[in-house]
């Protein structure tokens, strides 16, 4: 049975593994052991899953395979910049670190071939697959996506200005915040925040973070009276909130001031944002996390789930018009499936959401699924039995995938900045996806036209 090698005892106890270690002990004790720990159990548990991806048995295949993209994501920085986007779209905004000392764990991928030996004298019950299966694929999930860098404190050394980075590495710059480079050690300490600072030898000139916001205010009489220097706002602050689901970071955290030729600079830690620099003209400038992969994605799932809501709705009311008889039933069915489309993914973003307090998300996206499987099976059989045209079929089925386009290509374009106001998304959206319908409309119509007049329907087209 091809279930049993990711059901043997070993495979199971290195599942239990990496949940408690990254979900208990990584929170802990954070460091070389435990990041070694979650190494060493992923490569055990990922053989066993990745050979179930080939249609045939194919376990070496999977084992080597294993192995030569865990050493690719481990000792290449592309390597690891594909790894940060494939597992930003699967289990969302996510980092994986290149670190070649993680290779010390490919020995375990001997265990696993062990393991797979075992397994093939021994077999399955069928619950331990049902119990198994999703255990592993949330294990491996979690483990594969490193904890978001929050950019909490910074300092002036010397000529040195650096940014200490909580579960990161600290960034530097020795010229002033013009360029960054990563230390080489992963910066743990906690240093205290300095939530205000003057111009040295020009002290009537301060800055200090606003508590709680992404904004930083000056003041020009020592302190006295403070107001607004640099602040994220509108649009940009909204992109920020769906970058990142965490509640905590999204918040100027401290800053600190150095003398340069011809003026000052002003370095803020700010939070999940990376860091922020003021030059020596005065010029604000966002600068995120330099040396890192731009890797964090704008949370589209409202738009996302929407889009395919109507893209659902758009295939089987395109079906639905081509249909001559038990039209009622295919509407009511088919109305069933948009919906459970819809509710099975808004219960899934909930479900993964960090902000979520909705308890019922799980039973949400149980229901959504059962609706949409069992109105889709209920069309796709009534869709044959009803003698549905062609034409109609084709265009709710080449119109569905334009509607989605035509729905989250705006927001996506919004969530890079262009456009810059979500407003213009939103009526972006509206203009393609009713551009859409009403061609597709037309296209149902002249085929019912021409249906009638050729006396294949005896119903007048609408």
């Amino acid at each position: 049975m091809r279930y049993a090698w990711l059901c043997h005892p070993v495979t199971v106890a290195g599942v239990f593994v990496l949940l408690v270690n990254d979900h208990l002990l990584k929170q802990a004790w954070p460091g070389f052991v435990t990041g070694k720990l979650s190494d060493v159990a992923g490569l055990v548990v990922a053989p066993a899953l990745v050979a179930l991806l080939f249609w045939r048995r194919a376990d070496l295949a999977a084992t080597v395979l294993t192995g030569v993209l865990f050493t690719l994501v481990k000792a290449t920085e592309t390597g690891a910049e594909l790894a940060s986007h494939a597992w930003t779209l699967v289990a969302g905004p996510s980092r994986v670190l290149a670190d070649p000392t993680d290779l010390l764990a490919l020995p375990a991928l001997a265990l696993a071939w062990w393991v797979r030996r075992r397994s093939l004298e021994s077999d399955s019950a069928q619950w331990r697959v049902i119990v198994t299966m999703p255990l592993a694929v949330l294990a491996v999930t979690a483990t594969s996506a490193a904890p978001m860098p929050t950019a909490g404190s910074v300092e002036v050394d010397g000529d040195r200005i650096i940014v200490h980075v909580r579960d990161g590495f600290a960034r530097i710059s020795e010229d002033g915040g013009v360029t960054w480079s990563e230390s080489d050690a992963w910066s743990q300490e906690k240093r205290p925040l300095q939530s205000a600072a003057c111009v040295p030898m020009h002290a009537t000139r301060c800055y200090r973070v606003v508590p709680n916001r992404m904004a930083i205010e000056q003041s020009d009489n020592g302190g006295k009276t403070w107001g607004p220097s640099w602040a994220l706002a509108g649009d940009d602050y909204e992109r920020l909130n769906r970058r990142y689901s965490r509640r905590d970071g999204r918040a100027s955290m401290a800053l600190a001031v150095q003398a340069r030729p011809g003026g000052h600079v002003v370095v803020v830690a700010n939070g999940v944002d990376g860091i922020l620099v003021r030059d020596v003209s005065g010029e604000w400038r966002r600068v995120g996390w330099p040396g890192s992969p731009e890797i964090d994605a704008v949370d589209l799932s409202p738009e996302r789930n929407v889009a395919l809501f109507l893209a659902a709705c758009m295939l089987f009311g395109g079906v639905g018009a081509g249909l001559g008889k038990f039209n009622r039933a295919y509407m009511g069915f088919a109305a069933a499936a948009s919906l459970g489309v819809l509710t099975a993914l808004t219960g899934w973003t909930a479900t993964w959401s960090m902000d979520s307090d909705v308890d019922m998300a799980p039973v949400l996206t149980l229901i959504g699924m059962i609706a949409a499987l069992t109105g889709g099976v209920v069309c796709f059989v009534l869709t044959f039995a009803g003698r549905a045209r062609p034409v109609p079929v084709a265009v709710g089925a080449l119109a569905a995938p334009l509607v989605y386009a035509g729905v989250y290509t705006p927001f996506y374009g919004w969530s890079q900045g262009t456009p810059d106001a979500y407003w213009v998304a939103v009526a972006l959206a509206v203009l393609l996806t009713g551009l859409v319908v009403l061609g597709g409309a037309v296209l149902v119509r002249n085929d019912a036209r021409r249906a009638y007049l050729d006396g294949s329907s005896t119903s007048r087209p609408t």
